[in-house]
């Protein structure tokens, strides 16, 4: 397709699976329950959860400016801005020396160009982001993005626990409170995903970019340290790399299909009780009009053993760079 080669990305779409037991994947801010269609049973998983996974990964490991943060560091006492302001302003103080960022106001001053400095930070390069500088606005759309919500695989019967504390709801009561919350048994998560290439034009974006984002998703799951992510484990990594950049399988998400060994899939409590069924999902992918290579990362044996003999499957290096063929 003309001008392809040009843009900065491949198209391609993102499948991503991993394991939750006994735990709350993504809880409702306002009930502070697991999200839960009430009609098919699954769990719902959103995709401003797995995006702060990614953020609080770059946050922890240091070294990468992040946009979507709280940070108050060049606020003065008493002084009053949005977040985003806050954060552009402290983003623009780090920035001042740069001149590869700045350009002439319409008061004839150099200044941090807001998209520039924006184009700093991975989050914006990653999922966009909007800026409200005043004569300097931005508006990003982000070029990775997950579906709004995230449905399992398997159905879910959730499971109320109580809680209890020690600290007493106010200090005239003498003993902790009591609570409830939901925990889900067992689910297997399937996060979707899109990587559109025209859209990394204007953010930046660039293909080690994307391999730090896998390596973030991944980790960044199996390290959860909260009382509710504790027990959850990356299981699968599927990028579906298209021949051209507007070329799409339909619903690719509901191509891979699990099968229970269970009586019904509201008993399933481990990996062992259900297989993988990757039949469907591998003849779409098989077409060559639509569909370049499919990229893959997983620990488990039996996955790599089956995807191992597919000629468009590549799996990725364990940074999740590419692996090259013959050394080349």
């Amino acid at each position: 397709m003309s001008g392809a080669k040009t843009l900065p990305v491949e198209k391609s779409e993102i499948l991503f699976f991993y394991e939750t037991t006994y735990s709350t994947p993504n809880g409702d801010p306002f009930t502070g329950e697991q999200r839960y269609d009430e009609e098919t049973k699954k769990i719902l998983v959103s995709d401003v959860r797995i995006k702060r996974f990614i953020r609080d990964y770059f946050l922890e490991l240091g070294g990468y400016d992040i946009y979507v943060f709280n940070d108050r560091s060049s606020v003065s006492e008493g002084e009053k801005m949005s977040g985003a302001a806050a954060r552009m302003k402290s983003l623009k103080e780090k920035y001042k020396d740069d001149t590869s960022i700045m350009v002439e106001t319409k008061k004839g001053k150099k200044d941090v160009d807001a998209l520039k400095v924006m184009q700093k930070c991975i989050d914006v390069r990653l999922f966009g982001g909007i800026s409200t500088e005043e004569g300097d606005a931005v508006n990003l759309t982000g070029p990775v993005q997950f579906a709004l919500l995230n449905p399992s695989l398997n159905s879910v019967d959730l499971r109320i626990h109580q809680n209890t504390s020690v600290f007493s709801s106010s200090v005239e009561k003498s003993r902790g409170a009591i609570g409830t919350t939901t925990v889900v048994p067992y689910a297997l998560n399937q996060i979707h995903g899109w990587i559109n290439p025209y859209s990394a034009v204007h953010t930046g974006l660039k293909e080690a970019d994307i391999q730090l984002m896998f390596k973030a998703l991944w980790e960044s799951i199996n390290n959860a340290n909260t009382r509710t992510k504790q027990n959850q484990n990356s299981l699968l990594l599927l990028q579906i790399v298209y021949s051209e950049p507007n070329k799409k399988i339909y619903r690719l998400d509901r191509l891979i299909k699990l099968n229970c060994k269970k009586a019904t899939e509201e008993q399933i409590r481990s990996i062992e009780d259900y297989t993988l069924d990757f039949s469907e999902f591998e003849q779409a992918v098989s077409n060559d009009k639509l569909v370049k290579e499919v990229r893959y990362y997983t620990e488990l044996e039996a996955i790599k053993t089956e995807f191992q003999s597919k000629k468009k499957f590549k799996p990725f290096e364990s940074d999740f760079s590419v692996k090259k063929e013959n050394g080349n």
